[in-house]
């Protein structure tokens, strides 16, 4: 081998090193801000209401629904739904939208943090900065540390202003069934009131007998309660 090519390689060495380590350690630098803003995210969503519109299609069967409801996580973080009209095939409605609604309400009841997005139970790869809709997006690359239901393999978007999440998608590493192959899905959140609240979720369902199953969530309209009265504070009709 040639100096001049020994030389080459060595700089092309240098560089990359010297491109590499100020991104990951911008990437942790990030990781940092998303965690502490996301801290408090889920107990700001506890007396809500929000309007929700789900679609669902079995393209196989050439069956359809459409079901409105109003969203409410109590104070306490208990979620139920009010349905409010539904529209199209009944067994779209009891085999897909009813049993999506189920498996939201477990998951919400369950208050399980080994399923929450941080480092505990992901591995976080820094992607770089890229500009998304005129604004700037943190990029990860998201591997479980387990395979457990409600984990994913997928990516994590973070906007650059506010640390707070802007997309998470991917593809579930356990599916919840022996009669589903694949569920994949991508999860947009928007700013509400300081807080990231879910505005559109797309699933894809690969099931074994009667194939993909695809299902939009619509979320429109969030509506925060008002905080509580401060404890020894005496309301009027208590007078």
């Amino acid at each position: 081998m040639t100096v001049v090519l020994r030389i080459s390689l060595f700089l092309l060495a240098l560089s990359v090193v010297g491109y590499s380590e100020p991104a990951k350690e911008e990437g942790a630098q990030v990781l940092d801000h998303y965690l502490a803003a996301s801290q408090n995210q889920r107990e700001h969503l506890h007396g809500s209401v929000t309007e929700v519109l789900i679609a669902a299609e079995v393209p196989r069967l050439h069956k359809q629904g459409r079901l409105a409801a109003l969203r409410r996580i109590s104070r306490l973080g208990r979620l139920t739904y009010d349905v409010l009209r539904f529209e199209g095939d009944n067994s779209v409605k009891n085999q897909v939208i009813a049993r999506y609604l189920s498996a939201e309400v477990q998951v919400r009841e369950s208050e399980d943090k080994s399923l929450a997005v941080v480092p505990e139970n992901y591995k976080f790869s820094y992607k770089g900065l890229r500009e998304w809709e005129g604004r700037g997006i943190h990029v990860f690359e998201l591997k479980p540390r387990a395979k457990r239901k409600g984990l994913f393999k997928g990516s994590l978007w973070i906007d650059a202003r506010t640390y707070l999440p802007v997309r998470e998608s991917g593809q579930f590493v356990k599916n919840p069934s022996i009669f589903i192959k694949k569920v994949q899905f991508t999860r947009d959140y928007q700013l509400k009131g300081g807080v990231a609240v879910v505005a559109r979720l797309e699933t894809t369902v690969q099931t074994r007998i009667v194939g993909p199953a695809h299902m939009t969530v619509h979320y429109a309209d969030y509506q925060f309660e008002p905080p509580p009265v401060d404890v020894g504070q005496i309301s009027a009709d208590n007078q």
